[in-house]
């Protein structure tokens, strides 16, 4: 986890965490241009700036036991991101400034705050609650990559042949990828992305060099099982171990216990924004989201909708300041 150390302006206002998705780290938040960067705006409006870097990634490699090519230490999904990783990161981040936190999530990072929320943790630390293409539900994704990988049993096949971290993160498909994104007239951003994301609207060809150098991150065999799970049975579960004896072991119970976003806390202030083109945060399935927040009091959430933005447009995009970061830290100023 990083904090900004060298900011034009101290942090004098309430922490803020921002937590990524799968795939990437804390870096992603830093891929823009330091004047079009959410993290470097927040840090510039006095806001005390965290980075998270789950477990898995680059900075987050380290354990107290289990090496890093050790089958245990990729022994996680979701659940163990939302029953130790996040609660942890939250009490130090607490501990260090005192204050509550302001949580930005992206993608998983919105499907970890959401699912520990819904069982009632982390809500005493927490001052309110930014979630960037929300995913609490996936069954109407329509990315390409993700269908195809959840509705052939892609990861479990995998995973049953002892590939226990999912790796995209090879040096020599790297560099072969940045020679290519190299060639102006191919237009890496789509080529890359949008069989996951969708068509981002607003990305420049020049930030894949940046991207390259930094991501993909790996991430454990069974989180990828899970989001599968989660896409083909379009409800959010804890990981099924398709064994109900297992599951009784685990959960006391034949089935995976739900996660409820009934749950998430009725005042807390929430600022939703979500795009049109986003295939892995769906319209559809957003809808789900907006309706289990029905009874969720109007003064204190901000729904916001793009049309043309997809998923990675709330990272990468030239004009995400504009449309997202600004009306964001505006929603931050009315708080305090």
């Amino acid at each position: 986890m990083g904090r900004c150390r060298d900011c034009r302006t101290r942090g004098n206002k309430s922490p803020v965490l921002l937590q990524h998705g799968v795939f990437v780290d804390g870096r992603s938040w830093l891929l823009l241009p330091p004047k079009q960067s959410l993290a470097f705006n927040l840090a510039d409006n006095g806001y005390d700036v965290w980075l998270v870097n789950s477990r898995g990634t680059e900075y987050s490699e380290g354990h107290t036991s289990l090496n890093f090519d050790d089958p245990a230490y990729w022994n996680w999904s979701l659940d163990e991101l939302v029953a130790y990783d996040l609660p942890a990161t939250f009490q130090y981040v607490y501990d260090q400034t005192g204050q509550k936190l302001h949580f930005v999530g992206h993608s998983l990072g919105t499907l970890m705050i959401m699912a520990a929320m819904s069982r009632d943790q982390l809500v005493n630390m927490l001052e309110s609650v930014a979630l960037l293409s929300p995913v609490a539900y996936m069954g109407h994704t329509t990315s390409l990559l993700s269908r195809v990988i959840a509705d052939n049993f892609i990861a479990e096949t995998l995973d049953s042949l002892g590939f226990y971290k999912f790796d995209m993160r090879n040096v020599i498909i790297i560099e072969i990828l940045k020679v290519i994104c190299r060639i102006p007239s191919v237009d890496c951003t789509t080529l890359l992305f949008t069989p996951y994301t969708g068509q981002n609207c607003c990305m420049k060809p020049s930030i894949m060099d940046i991207f390259l150098d930094h991501e993909p991150q790996p991430a454990a065999m069974k989180i990828v099982i899970h989001m599968c799970q989660l896409i083909r049975g379009g409800n959010t579960t804890m990981f099924d171990y398709n064994d109900s004896g297992t599951n009784i072991k685990h959960y006391g119970q034949p089935t995976p216990p739900a996660y409820n976003m009934i749950g998430i806390p009725k005042d807390l202030p929430i600022f939703l924004s979500h795009g049109g083109a986003d295939a892995l945060s769906d319209v559809d399935d957003v809808k789900l989201l907006l309706d289990s927040l029905q009874g969720h009091d109007p003064d204190k959430i901000v729904v916001q909708f793009i049309e043309r933005f997809a998923h990675a447009d709330y990272l990468m995009s030239g004009n995400a300041k504009e449309h997202v970061y600004d009306p964001f830290i505006a929603f931050l100023s009315r708080l305090h």
